[in-house]
Formats: C-alpha cells, structure tokens, sequence
C-alpha cells in the first residue's frame, strides 16, 4: 500500500504526492501564548509529531513551519487582565510551550515565526486583496474580507455559497459555524487595545487572526505547499477563512492535504481552558508520568477519532512502556553487537502497512505487540534465536521508537532536569546546602528525584 492521508479537503483517503522530490513542506498551527497550553493542545502537536516522523522515516526530507500565534483577541485580553505588558506575557508561554515539547520529545519545527514580527507581510496581503477588490474598508477603518468574492468558500466545511445570508461582519477572531459571515483581516484600533497597535494605511490597529497564517506559511513554505495540520476546531473558522484568503490572493491552490486530528476529552467532556477541565504538562510531571507514557496514550488512539484521557490510561501506559523497554534490554543482552546483519520480523510489514493508510495507530501496535508477546514466549522458553534475529528484534524496536518516541533508553530525563542536577552539583561544591536543596525541591515538582551516591548523583522519575 502506498502512503495515503485522509484529506478534509476532498473527505476521503488520498494516496500521498508531494509537489517536489526534493522535500515536503508542513505547516502547523501552533500555539496561541496567553496562557499554558493543555494536554488537548498537545494531542494536536503530537499527532503532527507522528506525522512527520514518519515521513521521515518514509525518507521524506521535511520542512516544517510551525507558527507562534502571539498577538490576537484571548492575548489582549489575557494582558490586560493580568495588568501585564503585553510581551511580557507572551514570552513567559511561549517559554512554557517550548520547555513542553522538548519534554514529550517533539522534534522541533525548523522555524517558529511569531506573528508580531510579520506585520508587514500581512499589510502587502491586505492591500492586494483590497486592490483586487476581495477586500473592503469599513467605516471604522476595518478591512474585511468579502465572502461573495470567493465562489468557492466553505471548501472544508461543505458549506454551499448558496445557503449564505448576509448579515452583519464579524470582528471577532472565532464564531458559530453556523453562521458564515465577511471577516476582519485588519482591525481598527480601539480603547480596550491600549498601546497594542501597528500603523498602517488604514491606520492604527492590529491583524485578524486568520491573515496570520496566510503570512507566514506563504512567505516560508511558499503560495502552494503540501501539507497543513491542526485540530478539527481549527477547521472552522480558521482554516476556512485561511484558505478563502490565502487562493483569492495568490491565484493558486495553497495547500494539497489538509489533515485534523480529533479533540481529546475528559470525562466525556472536549477539554479546555474555558470549561476548566484540563491537565497541563507540568501536572502530568508532577504526578510522576513520564513522556514516553503520555506519547503512549496520546498516539495509541487514531488521530482522527475521539479520545478520552484519564490519568487511569496513563498509569496503564506505564505497563506497556515498561514491556518495550524490557524487551528492548533484553535483546541487547543477547545481541552481537553488530547490528548491520539483521532481519526484521514480519510483524514489521503489518506495522507499516497500518501507518501507511492514514497513520492507523491502533492497527500498528496491535501487530507491534503481537510480535512482544511472540518473541517473550519465545525466550522464557528458552527457544535459540540467531544474531540475525535478535538484531532484527533491536532494529524494529529502535524503528517503533523512531516513529512514536515510546522507548526508555538511558537518562531519558529532559535537558531542564539535567541542567537542575547540574546547578545542584554546583551548589554542593560550594556548600550552599539550602541553595541546593531548593533546587532538588524544583526537580521533584517537576516529576524527578535526585539521589546521591558514591559515583554522584543519579536522577529517576518520580513515582
């Protein structure tokens, strides 16, 4: 089976072919930093994780552009609530968010443009949009995007141009799906803005939230890419709105796949800061989980389906790390050493196959932990397994890591915690005792226990 993506765009499987040999361009909707992104977020980046490890793994060259969403309504607002400067707060998040994916092993975006620092490509894009009159200025000194240009809105929602009722603008960033509506791309200033403005040929006020991601995927990935991720709430209004902008301003297609993972939910409720109902990373930590744990029940379930988390699931994730980790230091045990000379097991060809149609990670480690059970069978009862073999069983264990980043090797800790054991190091040397002590109380916080012994000292999870 080819590689295929299920393709919001088309609402079906597509068998993957990207525009160039040479490398394949990703867009992902990154954070918006007001506050500290939940695990329901980082299902979404960890599913776009998935995705691009694979294609790696595939032997895609890939290039990946991740936005930093730092100026829009909730981040105003945030501001101006918590009497902070508006940059102020903002970094402290974006610091959070970076420090998170470092620790669920998250392979870096090759760039994180931060919307506030391509305000100018969003004005040259407004201003033509408005040239080509698919724009208009409101009274107030707005500029509004004019959903009657586009005869081909509603592509991702199944929405019929037919259906729209004109009614009134919509000047917020997010609103009802039930109701498309002429959005803003500019919006004046007002009072409640205070000193967050950019000048402009309109005047002062500051972008929409949709014209960001237009910006800044077409200056870095260029006006047509292959492929663009977030989460299904992304869909509408944003990405609608995204793509009306991003073919009315260029002429071309934008984006071939289009793919949204599910929300995640808890106790049958979609998780979000608004409800109150979520979990951090940090608390994840705190409890003592590990990322391997959390990657495990993040990407057990299908992207595209529902998943309900329960800190319960991450406990039982616990057992299923501990199996590949096991067996991973078992075969080492047995192994040559040489593991150019290897077989992979069949199982292997299942395993690919199920991520070849539409990353089906359920149907992966189902035939992955099959062959666990298989080879553990095999060496409690002693049955001889030839170098070939066991090195075929380390490689496709090191491959299943390479993809999901489950397997616990040596020091899995994050380079934060290795910094504190440093700087606790240090501390010691000098006889700061207290100093010391305080730092081994932020380590345990954030999930790890320092213990010293005579070779120094050594770092475990907390459990």
């Amino acid at each position: 089976m080819s590689l295929q993506f299920f393709n919001t765009n088309s609402k079906r499987k597509e068998k993957f072919n990207p525009i160039s040999n040479e490398i394949v361009k990703i867009y992902t909707c990154g954070p918006t930093v007001y506050n500290t992104a939940h695990i329901g977020n980082f299902r979404t980046f960890l599913f776009e994780d998935l995705l691009k490890r694979f294609l790696i793994y595939k032997g895609y060259n890939v290039y990946h552009v991740m936005n930093i969403t730092d100026v829009d309504d909730k981040t105003i607002k945030k501001a101006k609530r918590d009497k902070k400067l508006f940059q102020e707060l903002t970094s402290k998040y974006l610091a959070q968010f970076m420090d998170d994916i470092e620790f669920l092993k998250i392979i870096p975006a090759d760039i994180y443009p931060k919307a506030t620092d391509h305000i100018e490509e969003m004005i040259e894009m407004i201003t033509n949009l408005q040239k080509d009159e698919i724009a208009y200025l409101s009274k107030d000194n707005s500029v509004y995007f004019d959903l009657s240009k586009d005869k081909g809105y509603g592509r991702l929602i199944n929405f019929n141009q037919s259906e729209l009722k004109h009614t009134e603008r919509v000047i917020n960033d997010e609103y009802s799906k039930d109701n498309p509506q002429d959005f803003s791309l500019w919006k004046s200033w007002t009072n409640e803005d205070g000193d967050i403005f950019w000048n402009s040929p309109w005047g002062k006020g500051r972008p929409g939230w949709h014209i960001e991601c237009s910006a800044m995927s077409i200056k870095y990935l260029g006006e047509h890419f292959d492929i663009h991720c977030g989460g299904v709430d992304n869909i509408f209004p944003h990405h609608e709105n995204e793509l009306a902008q991003s073919i009315s301003v260029t002429g071309k297609p934008f984006v071939n796949y289009w793919i949204h993972s599910e929300h995640l939910h808890l106790k049958g409720d979609k998780m979000s800061k608004t409800q109150g109902n979520f979990f951090t990373i940090s608390d994840l930590i705190s409890k003592g989980f590990l990322a391997e744990e959390i990657r495990f029940v993040m990407l057990s379930a299908h992207y595209r389906t529902k998943l309900t988390f329960s800190l319960e699931q991450c406990l039982e994730s616990r057992s299923a790390i501990q199996r590949i980790s096991s067996l991973y230091n078992r075969l080492k045990n047995f192994s040559d050493g040489n593991l150019d000379k290897f077989n992979l097991p069949s199982e292997y060809d299942n395993f690919i196959l199920a991520l070849d149609n539409d990353l089906d990670t359920p149907k992966a480690f189902a035939s992955f932990f099959k062959w666990i059970r298989y080879i553990n069978k095999k060496l409690d009862n002693d049955q001889i397994m030839n170098s070939e073999e066991v090195n075929g069983g380390i490689k496709f264990l090191n491959i299943v890591d390479s993809i999901f980043g489950v397997l616990i090797k040596e020091n899995s800790a994050p380079k934060k915690i290795n910094r504190l054991v440093a700087e606790r190091e240090k501390y010691r040397k000098m006889g700061k005792w207290g100093k010391a002590d305080l730092v081994r109380d932020k380590m345990h916080e954030l999930g790890w226990v320092v213990e010293d012994g005579p070779d120094g000292p050594s770092i475990k999870p907390k459990k």
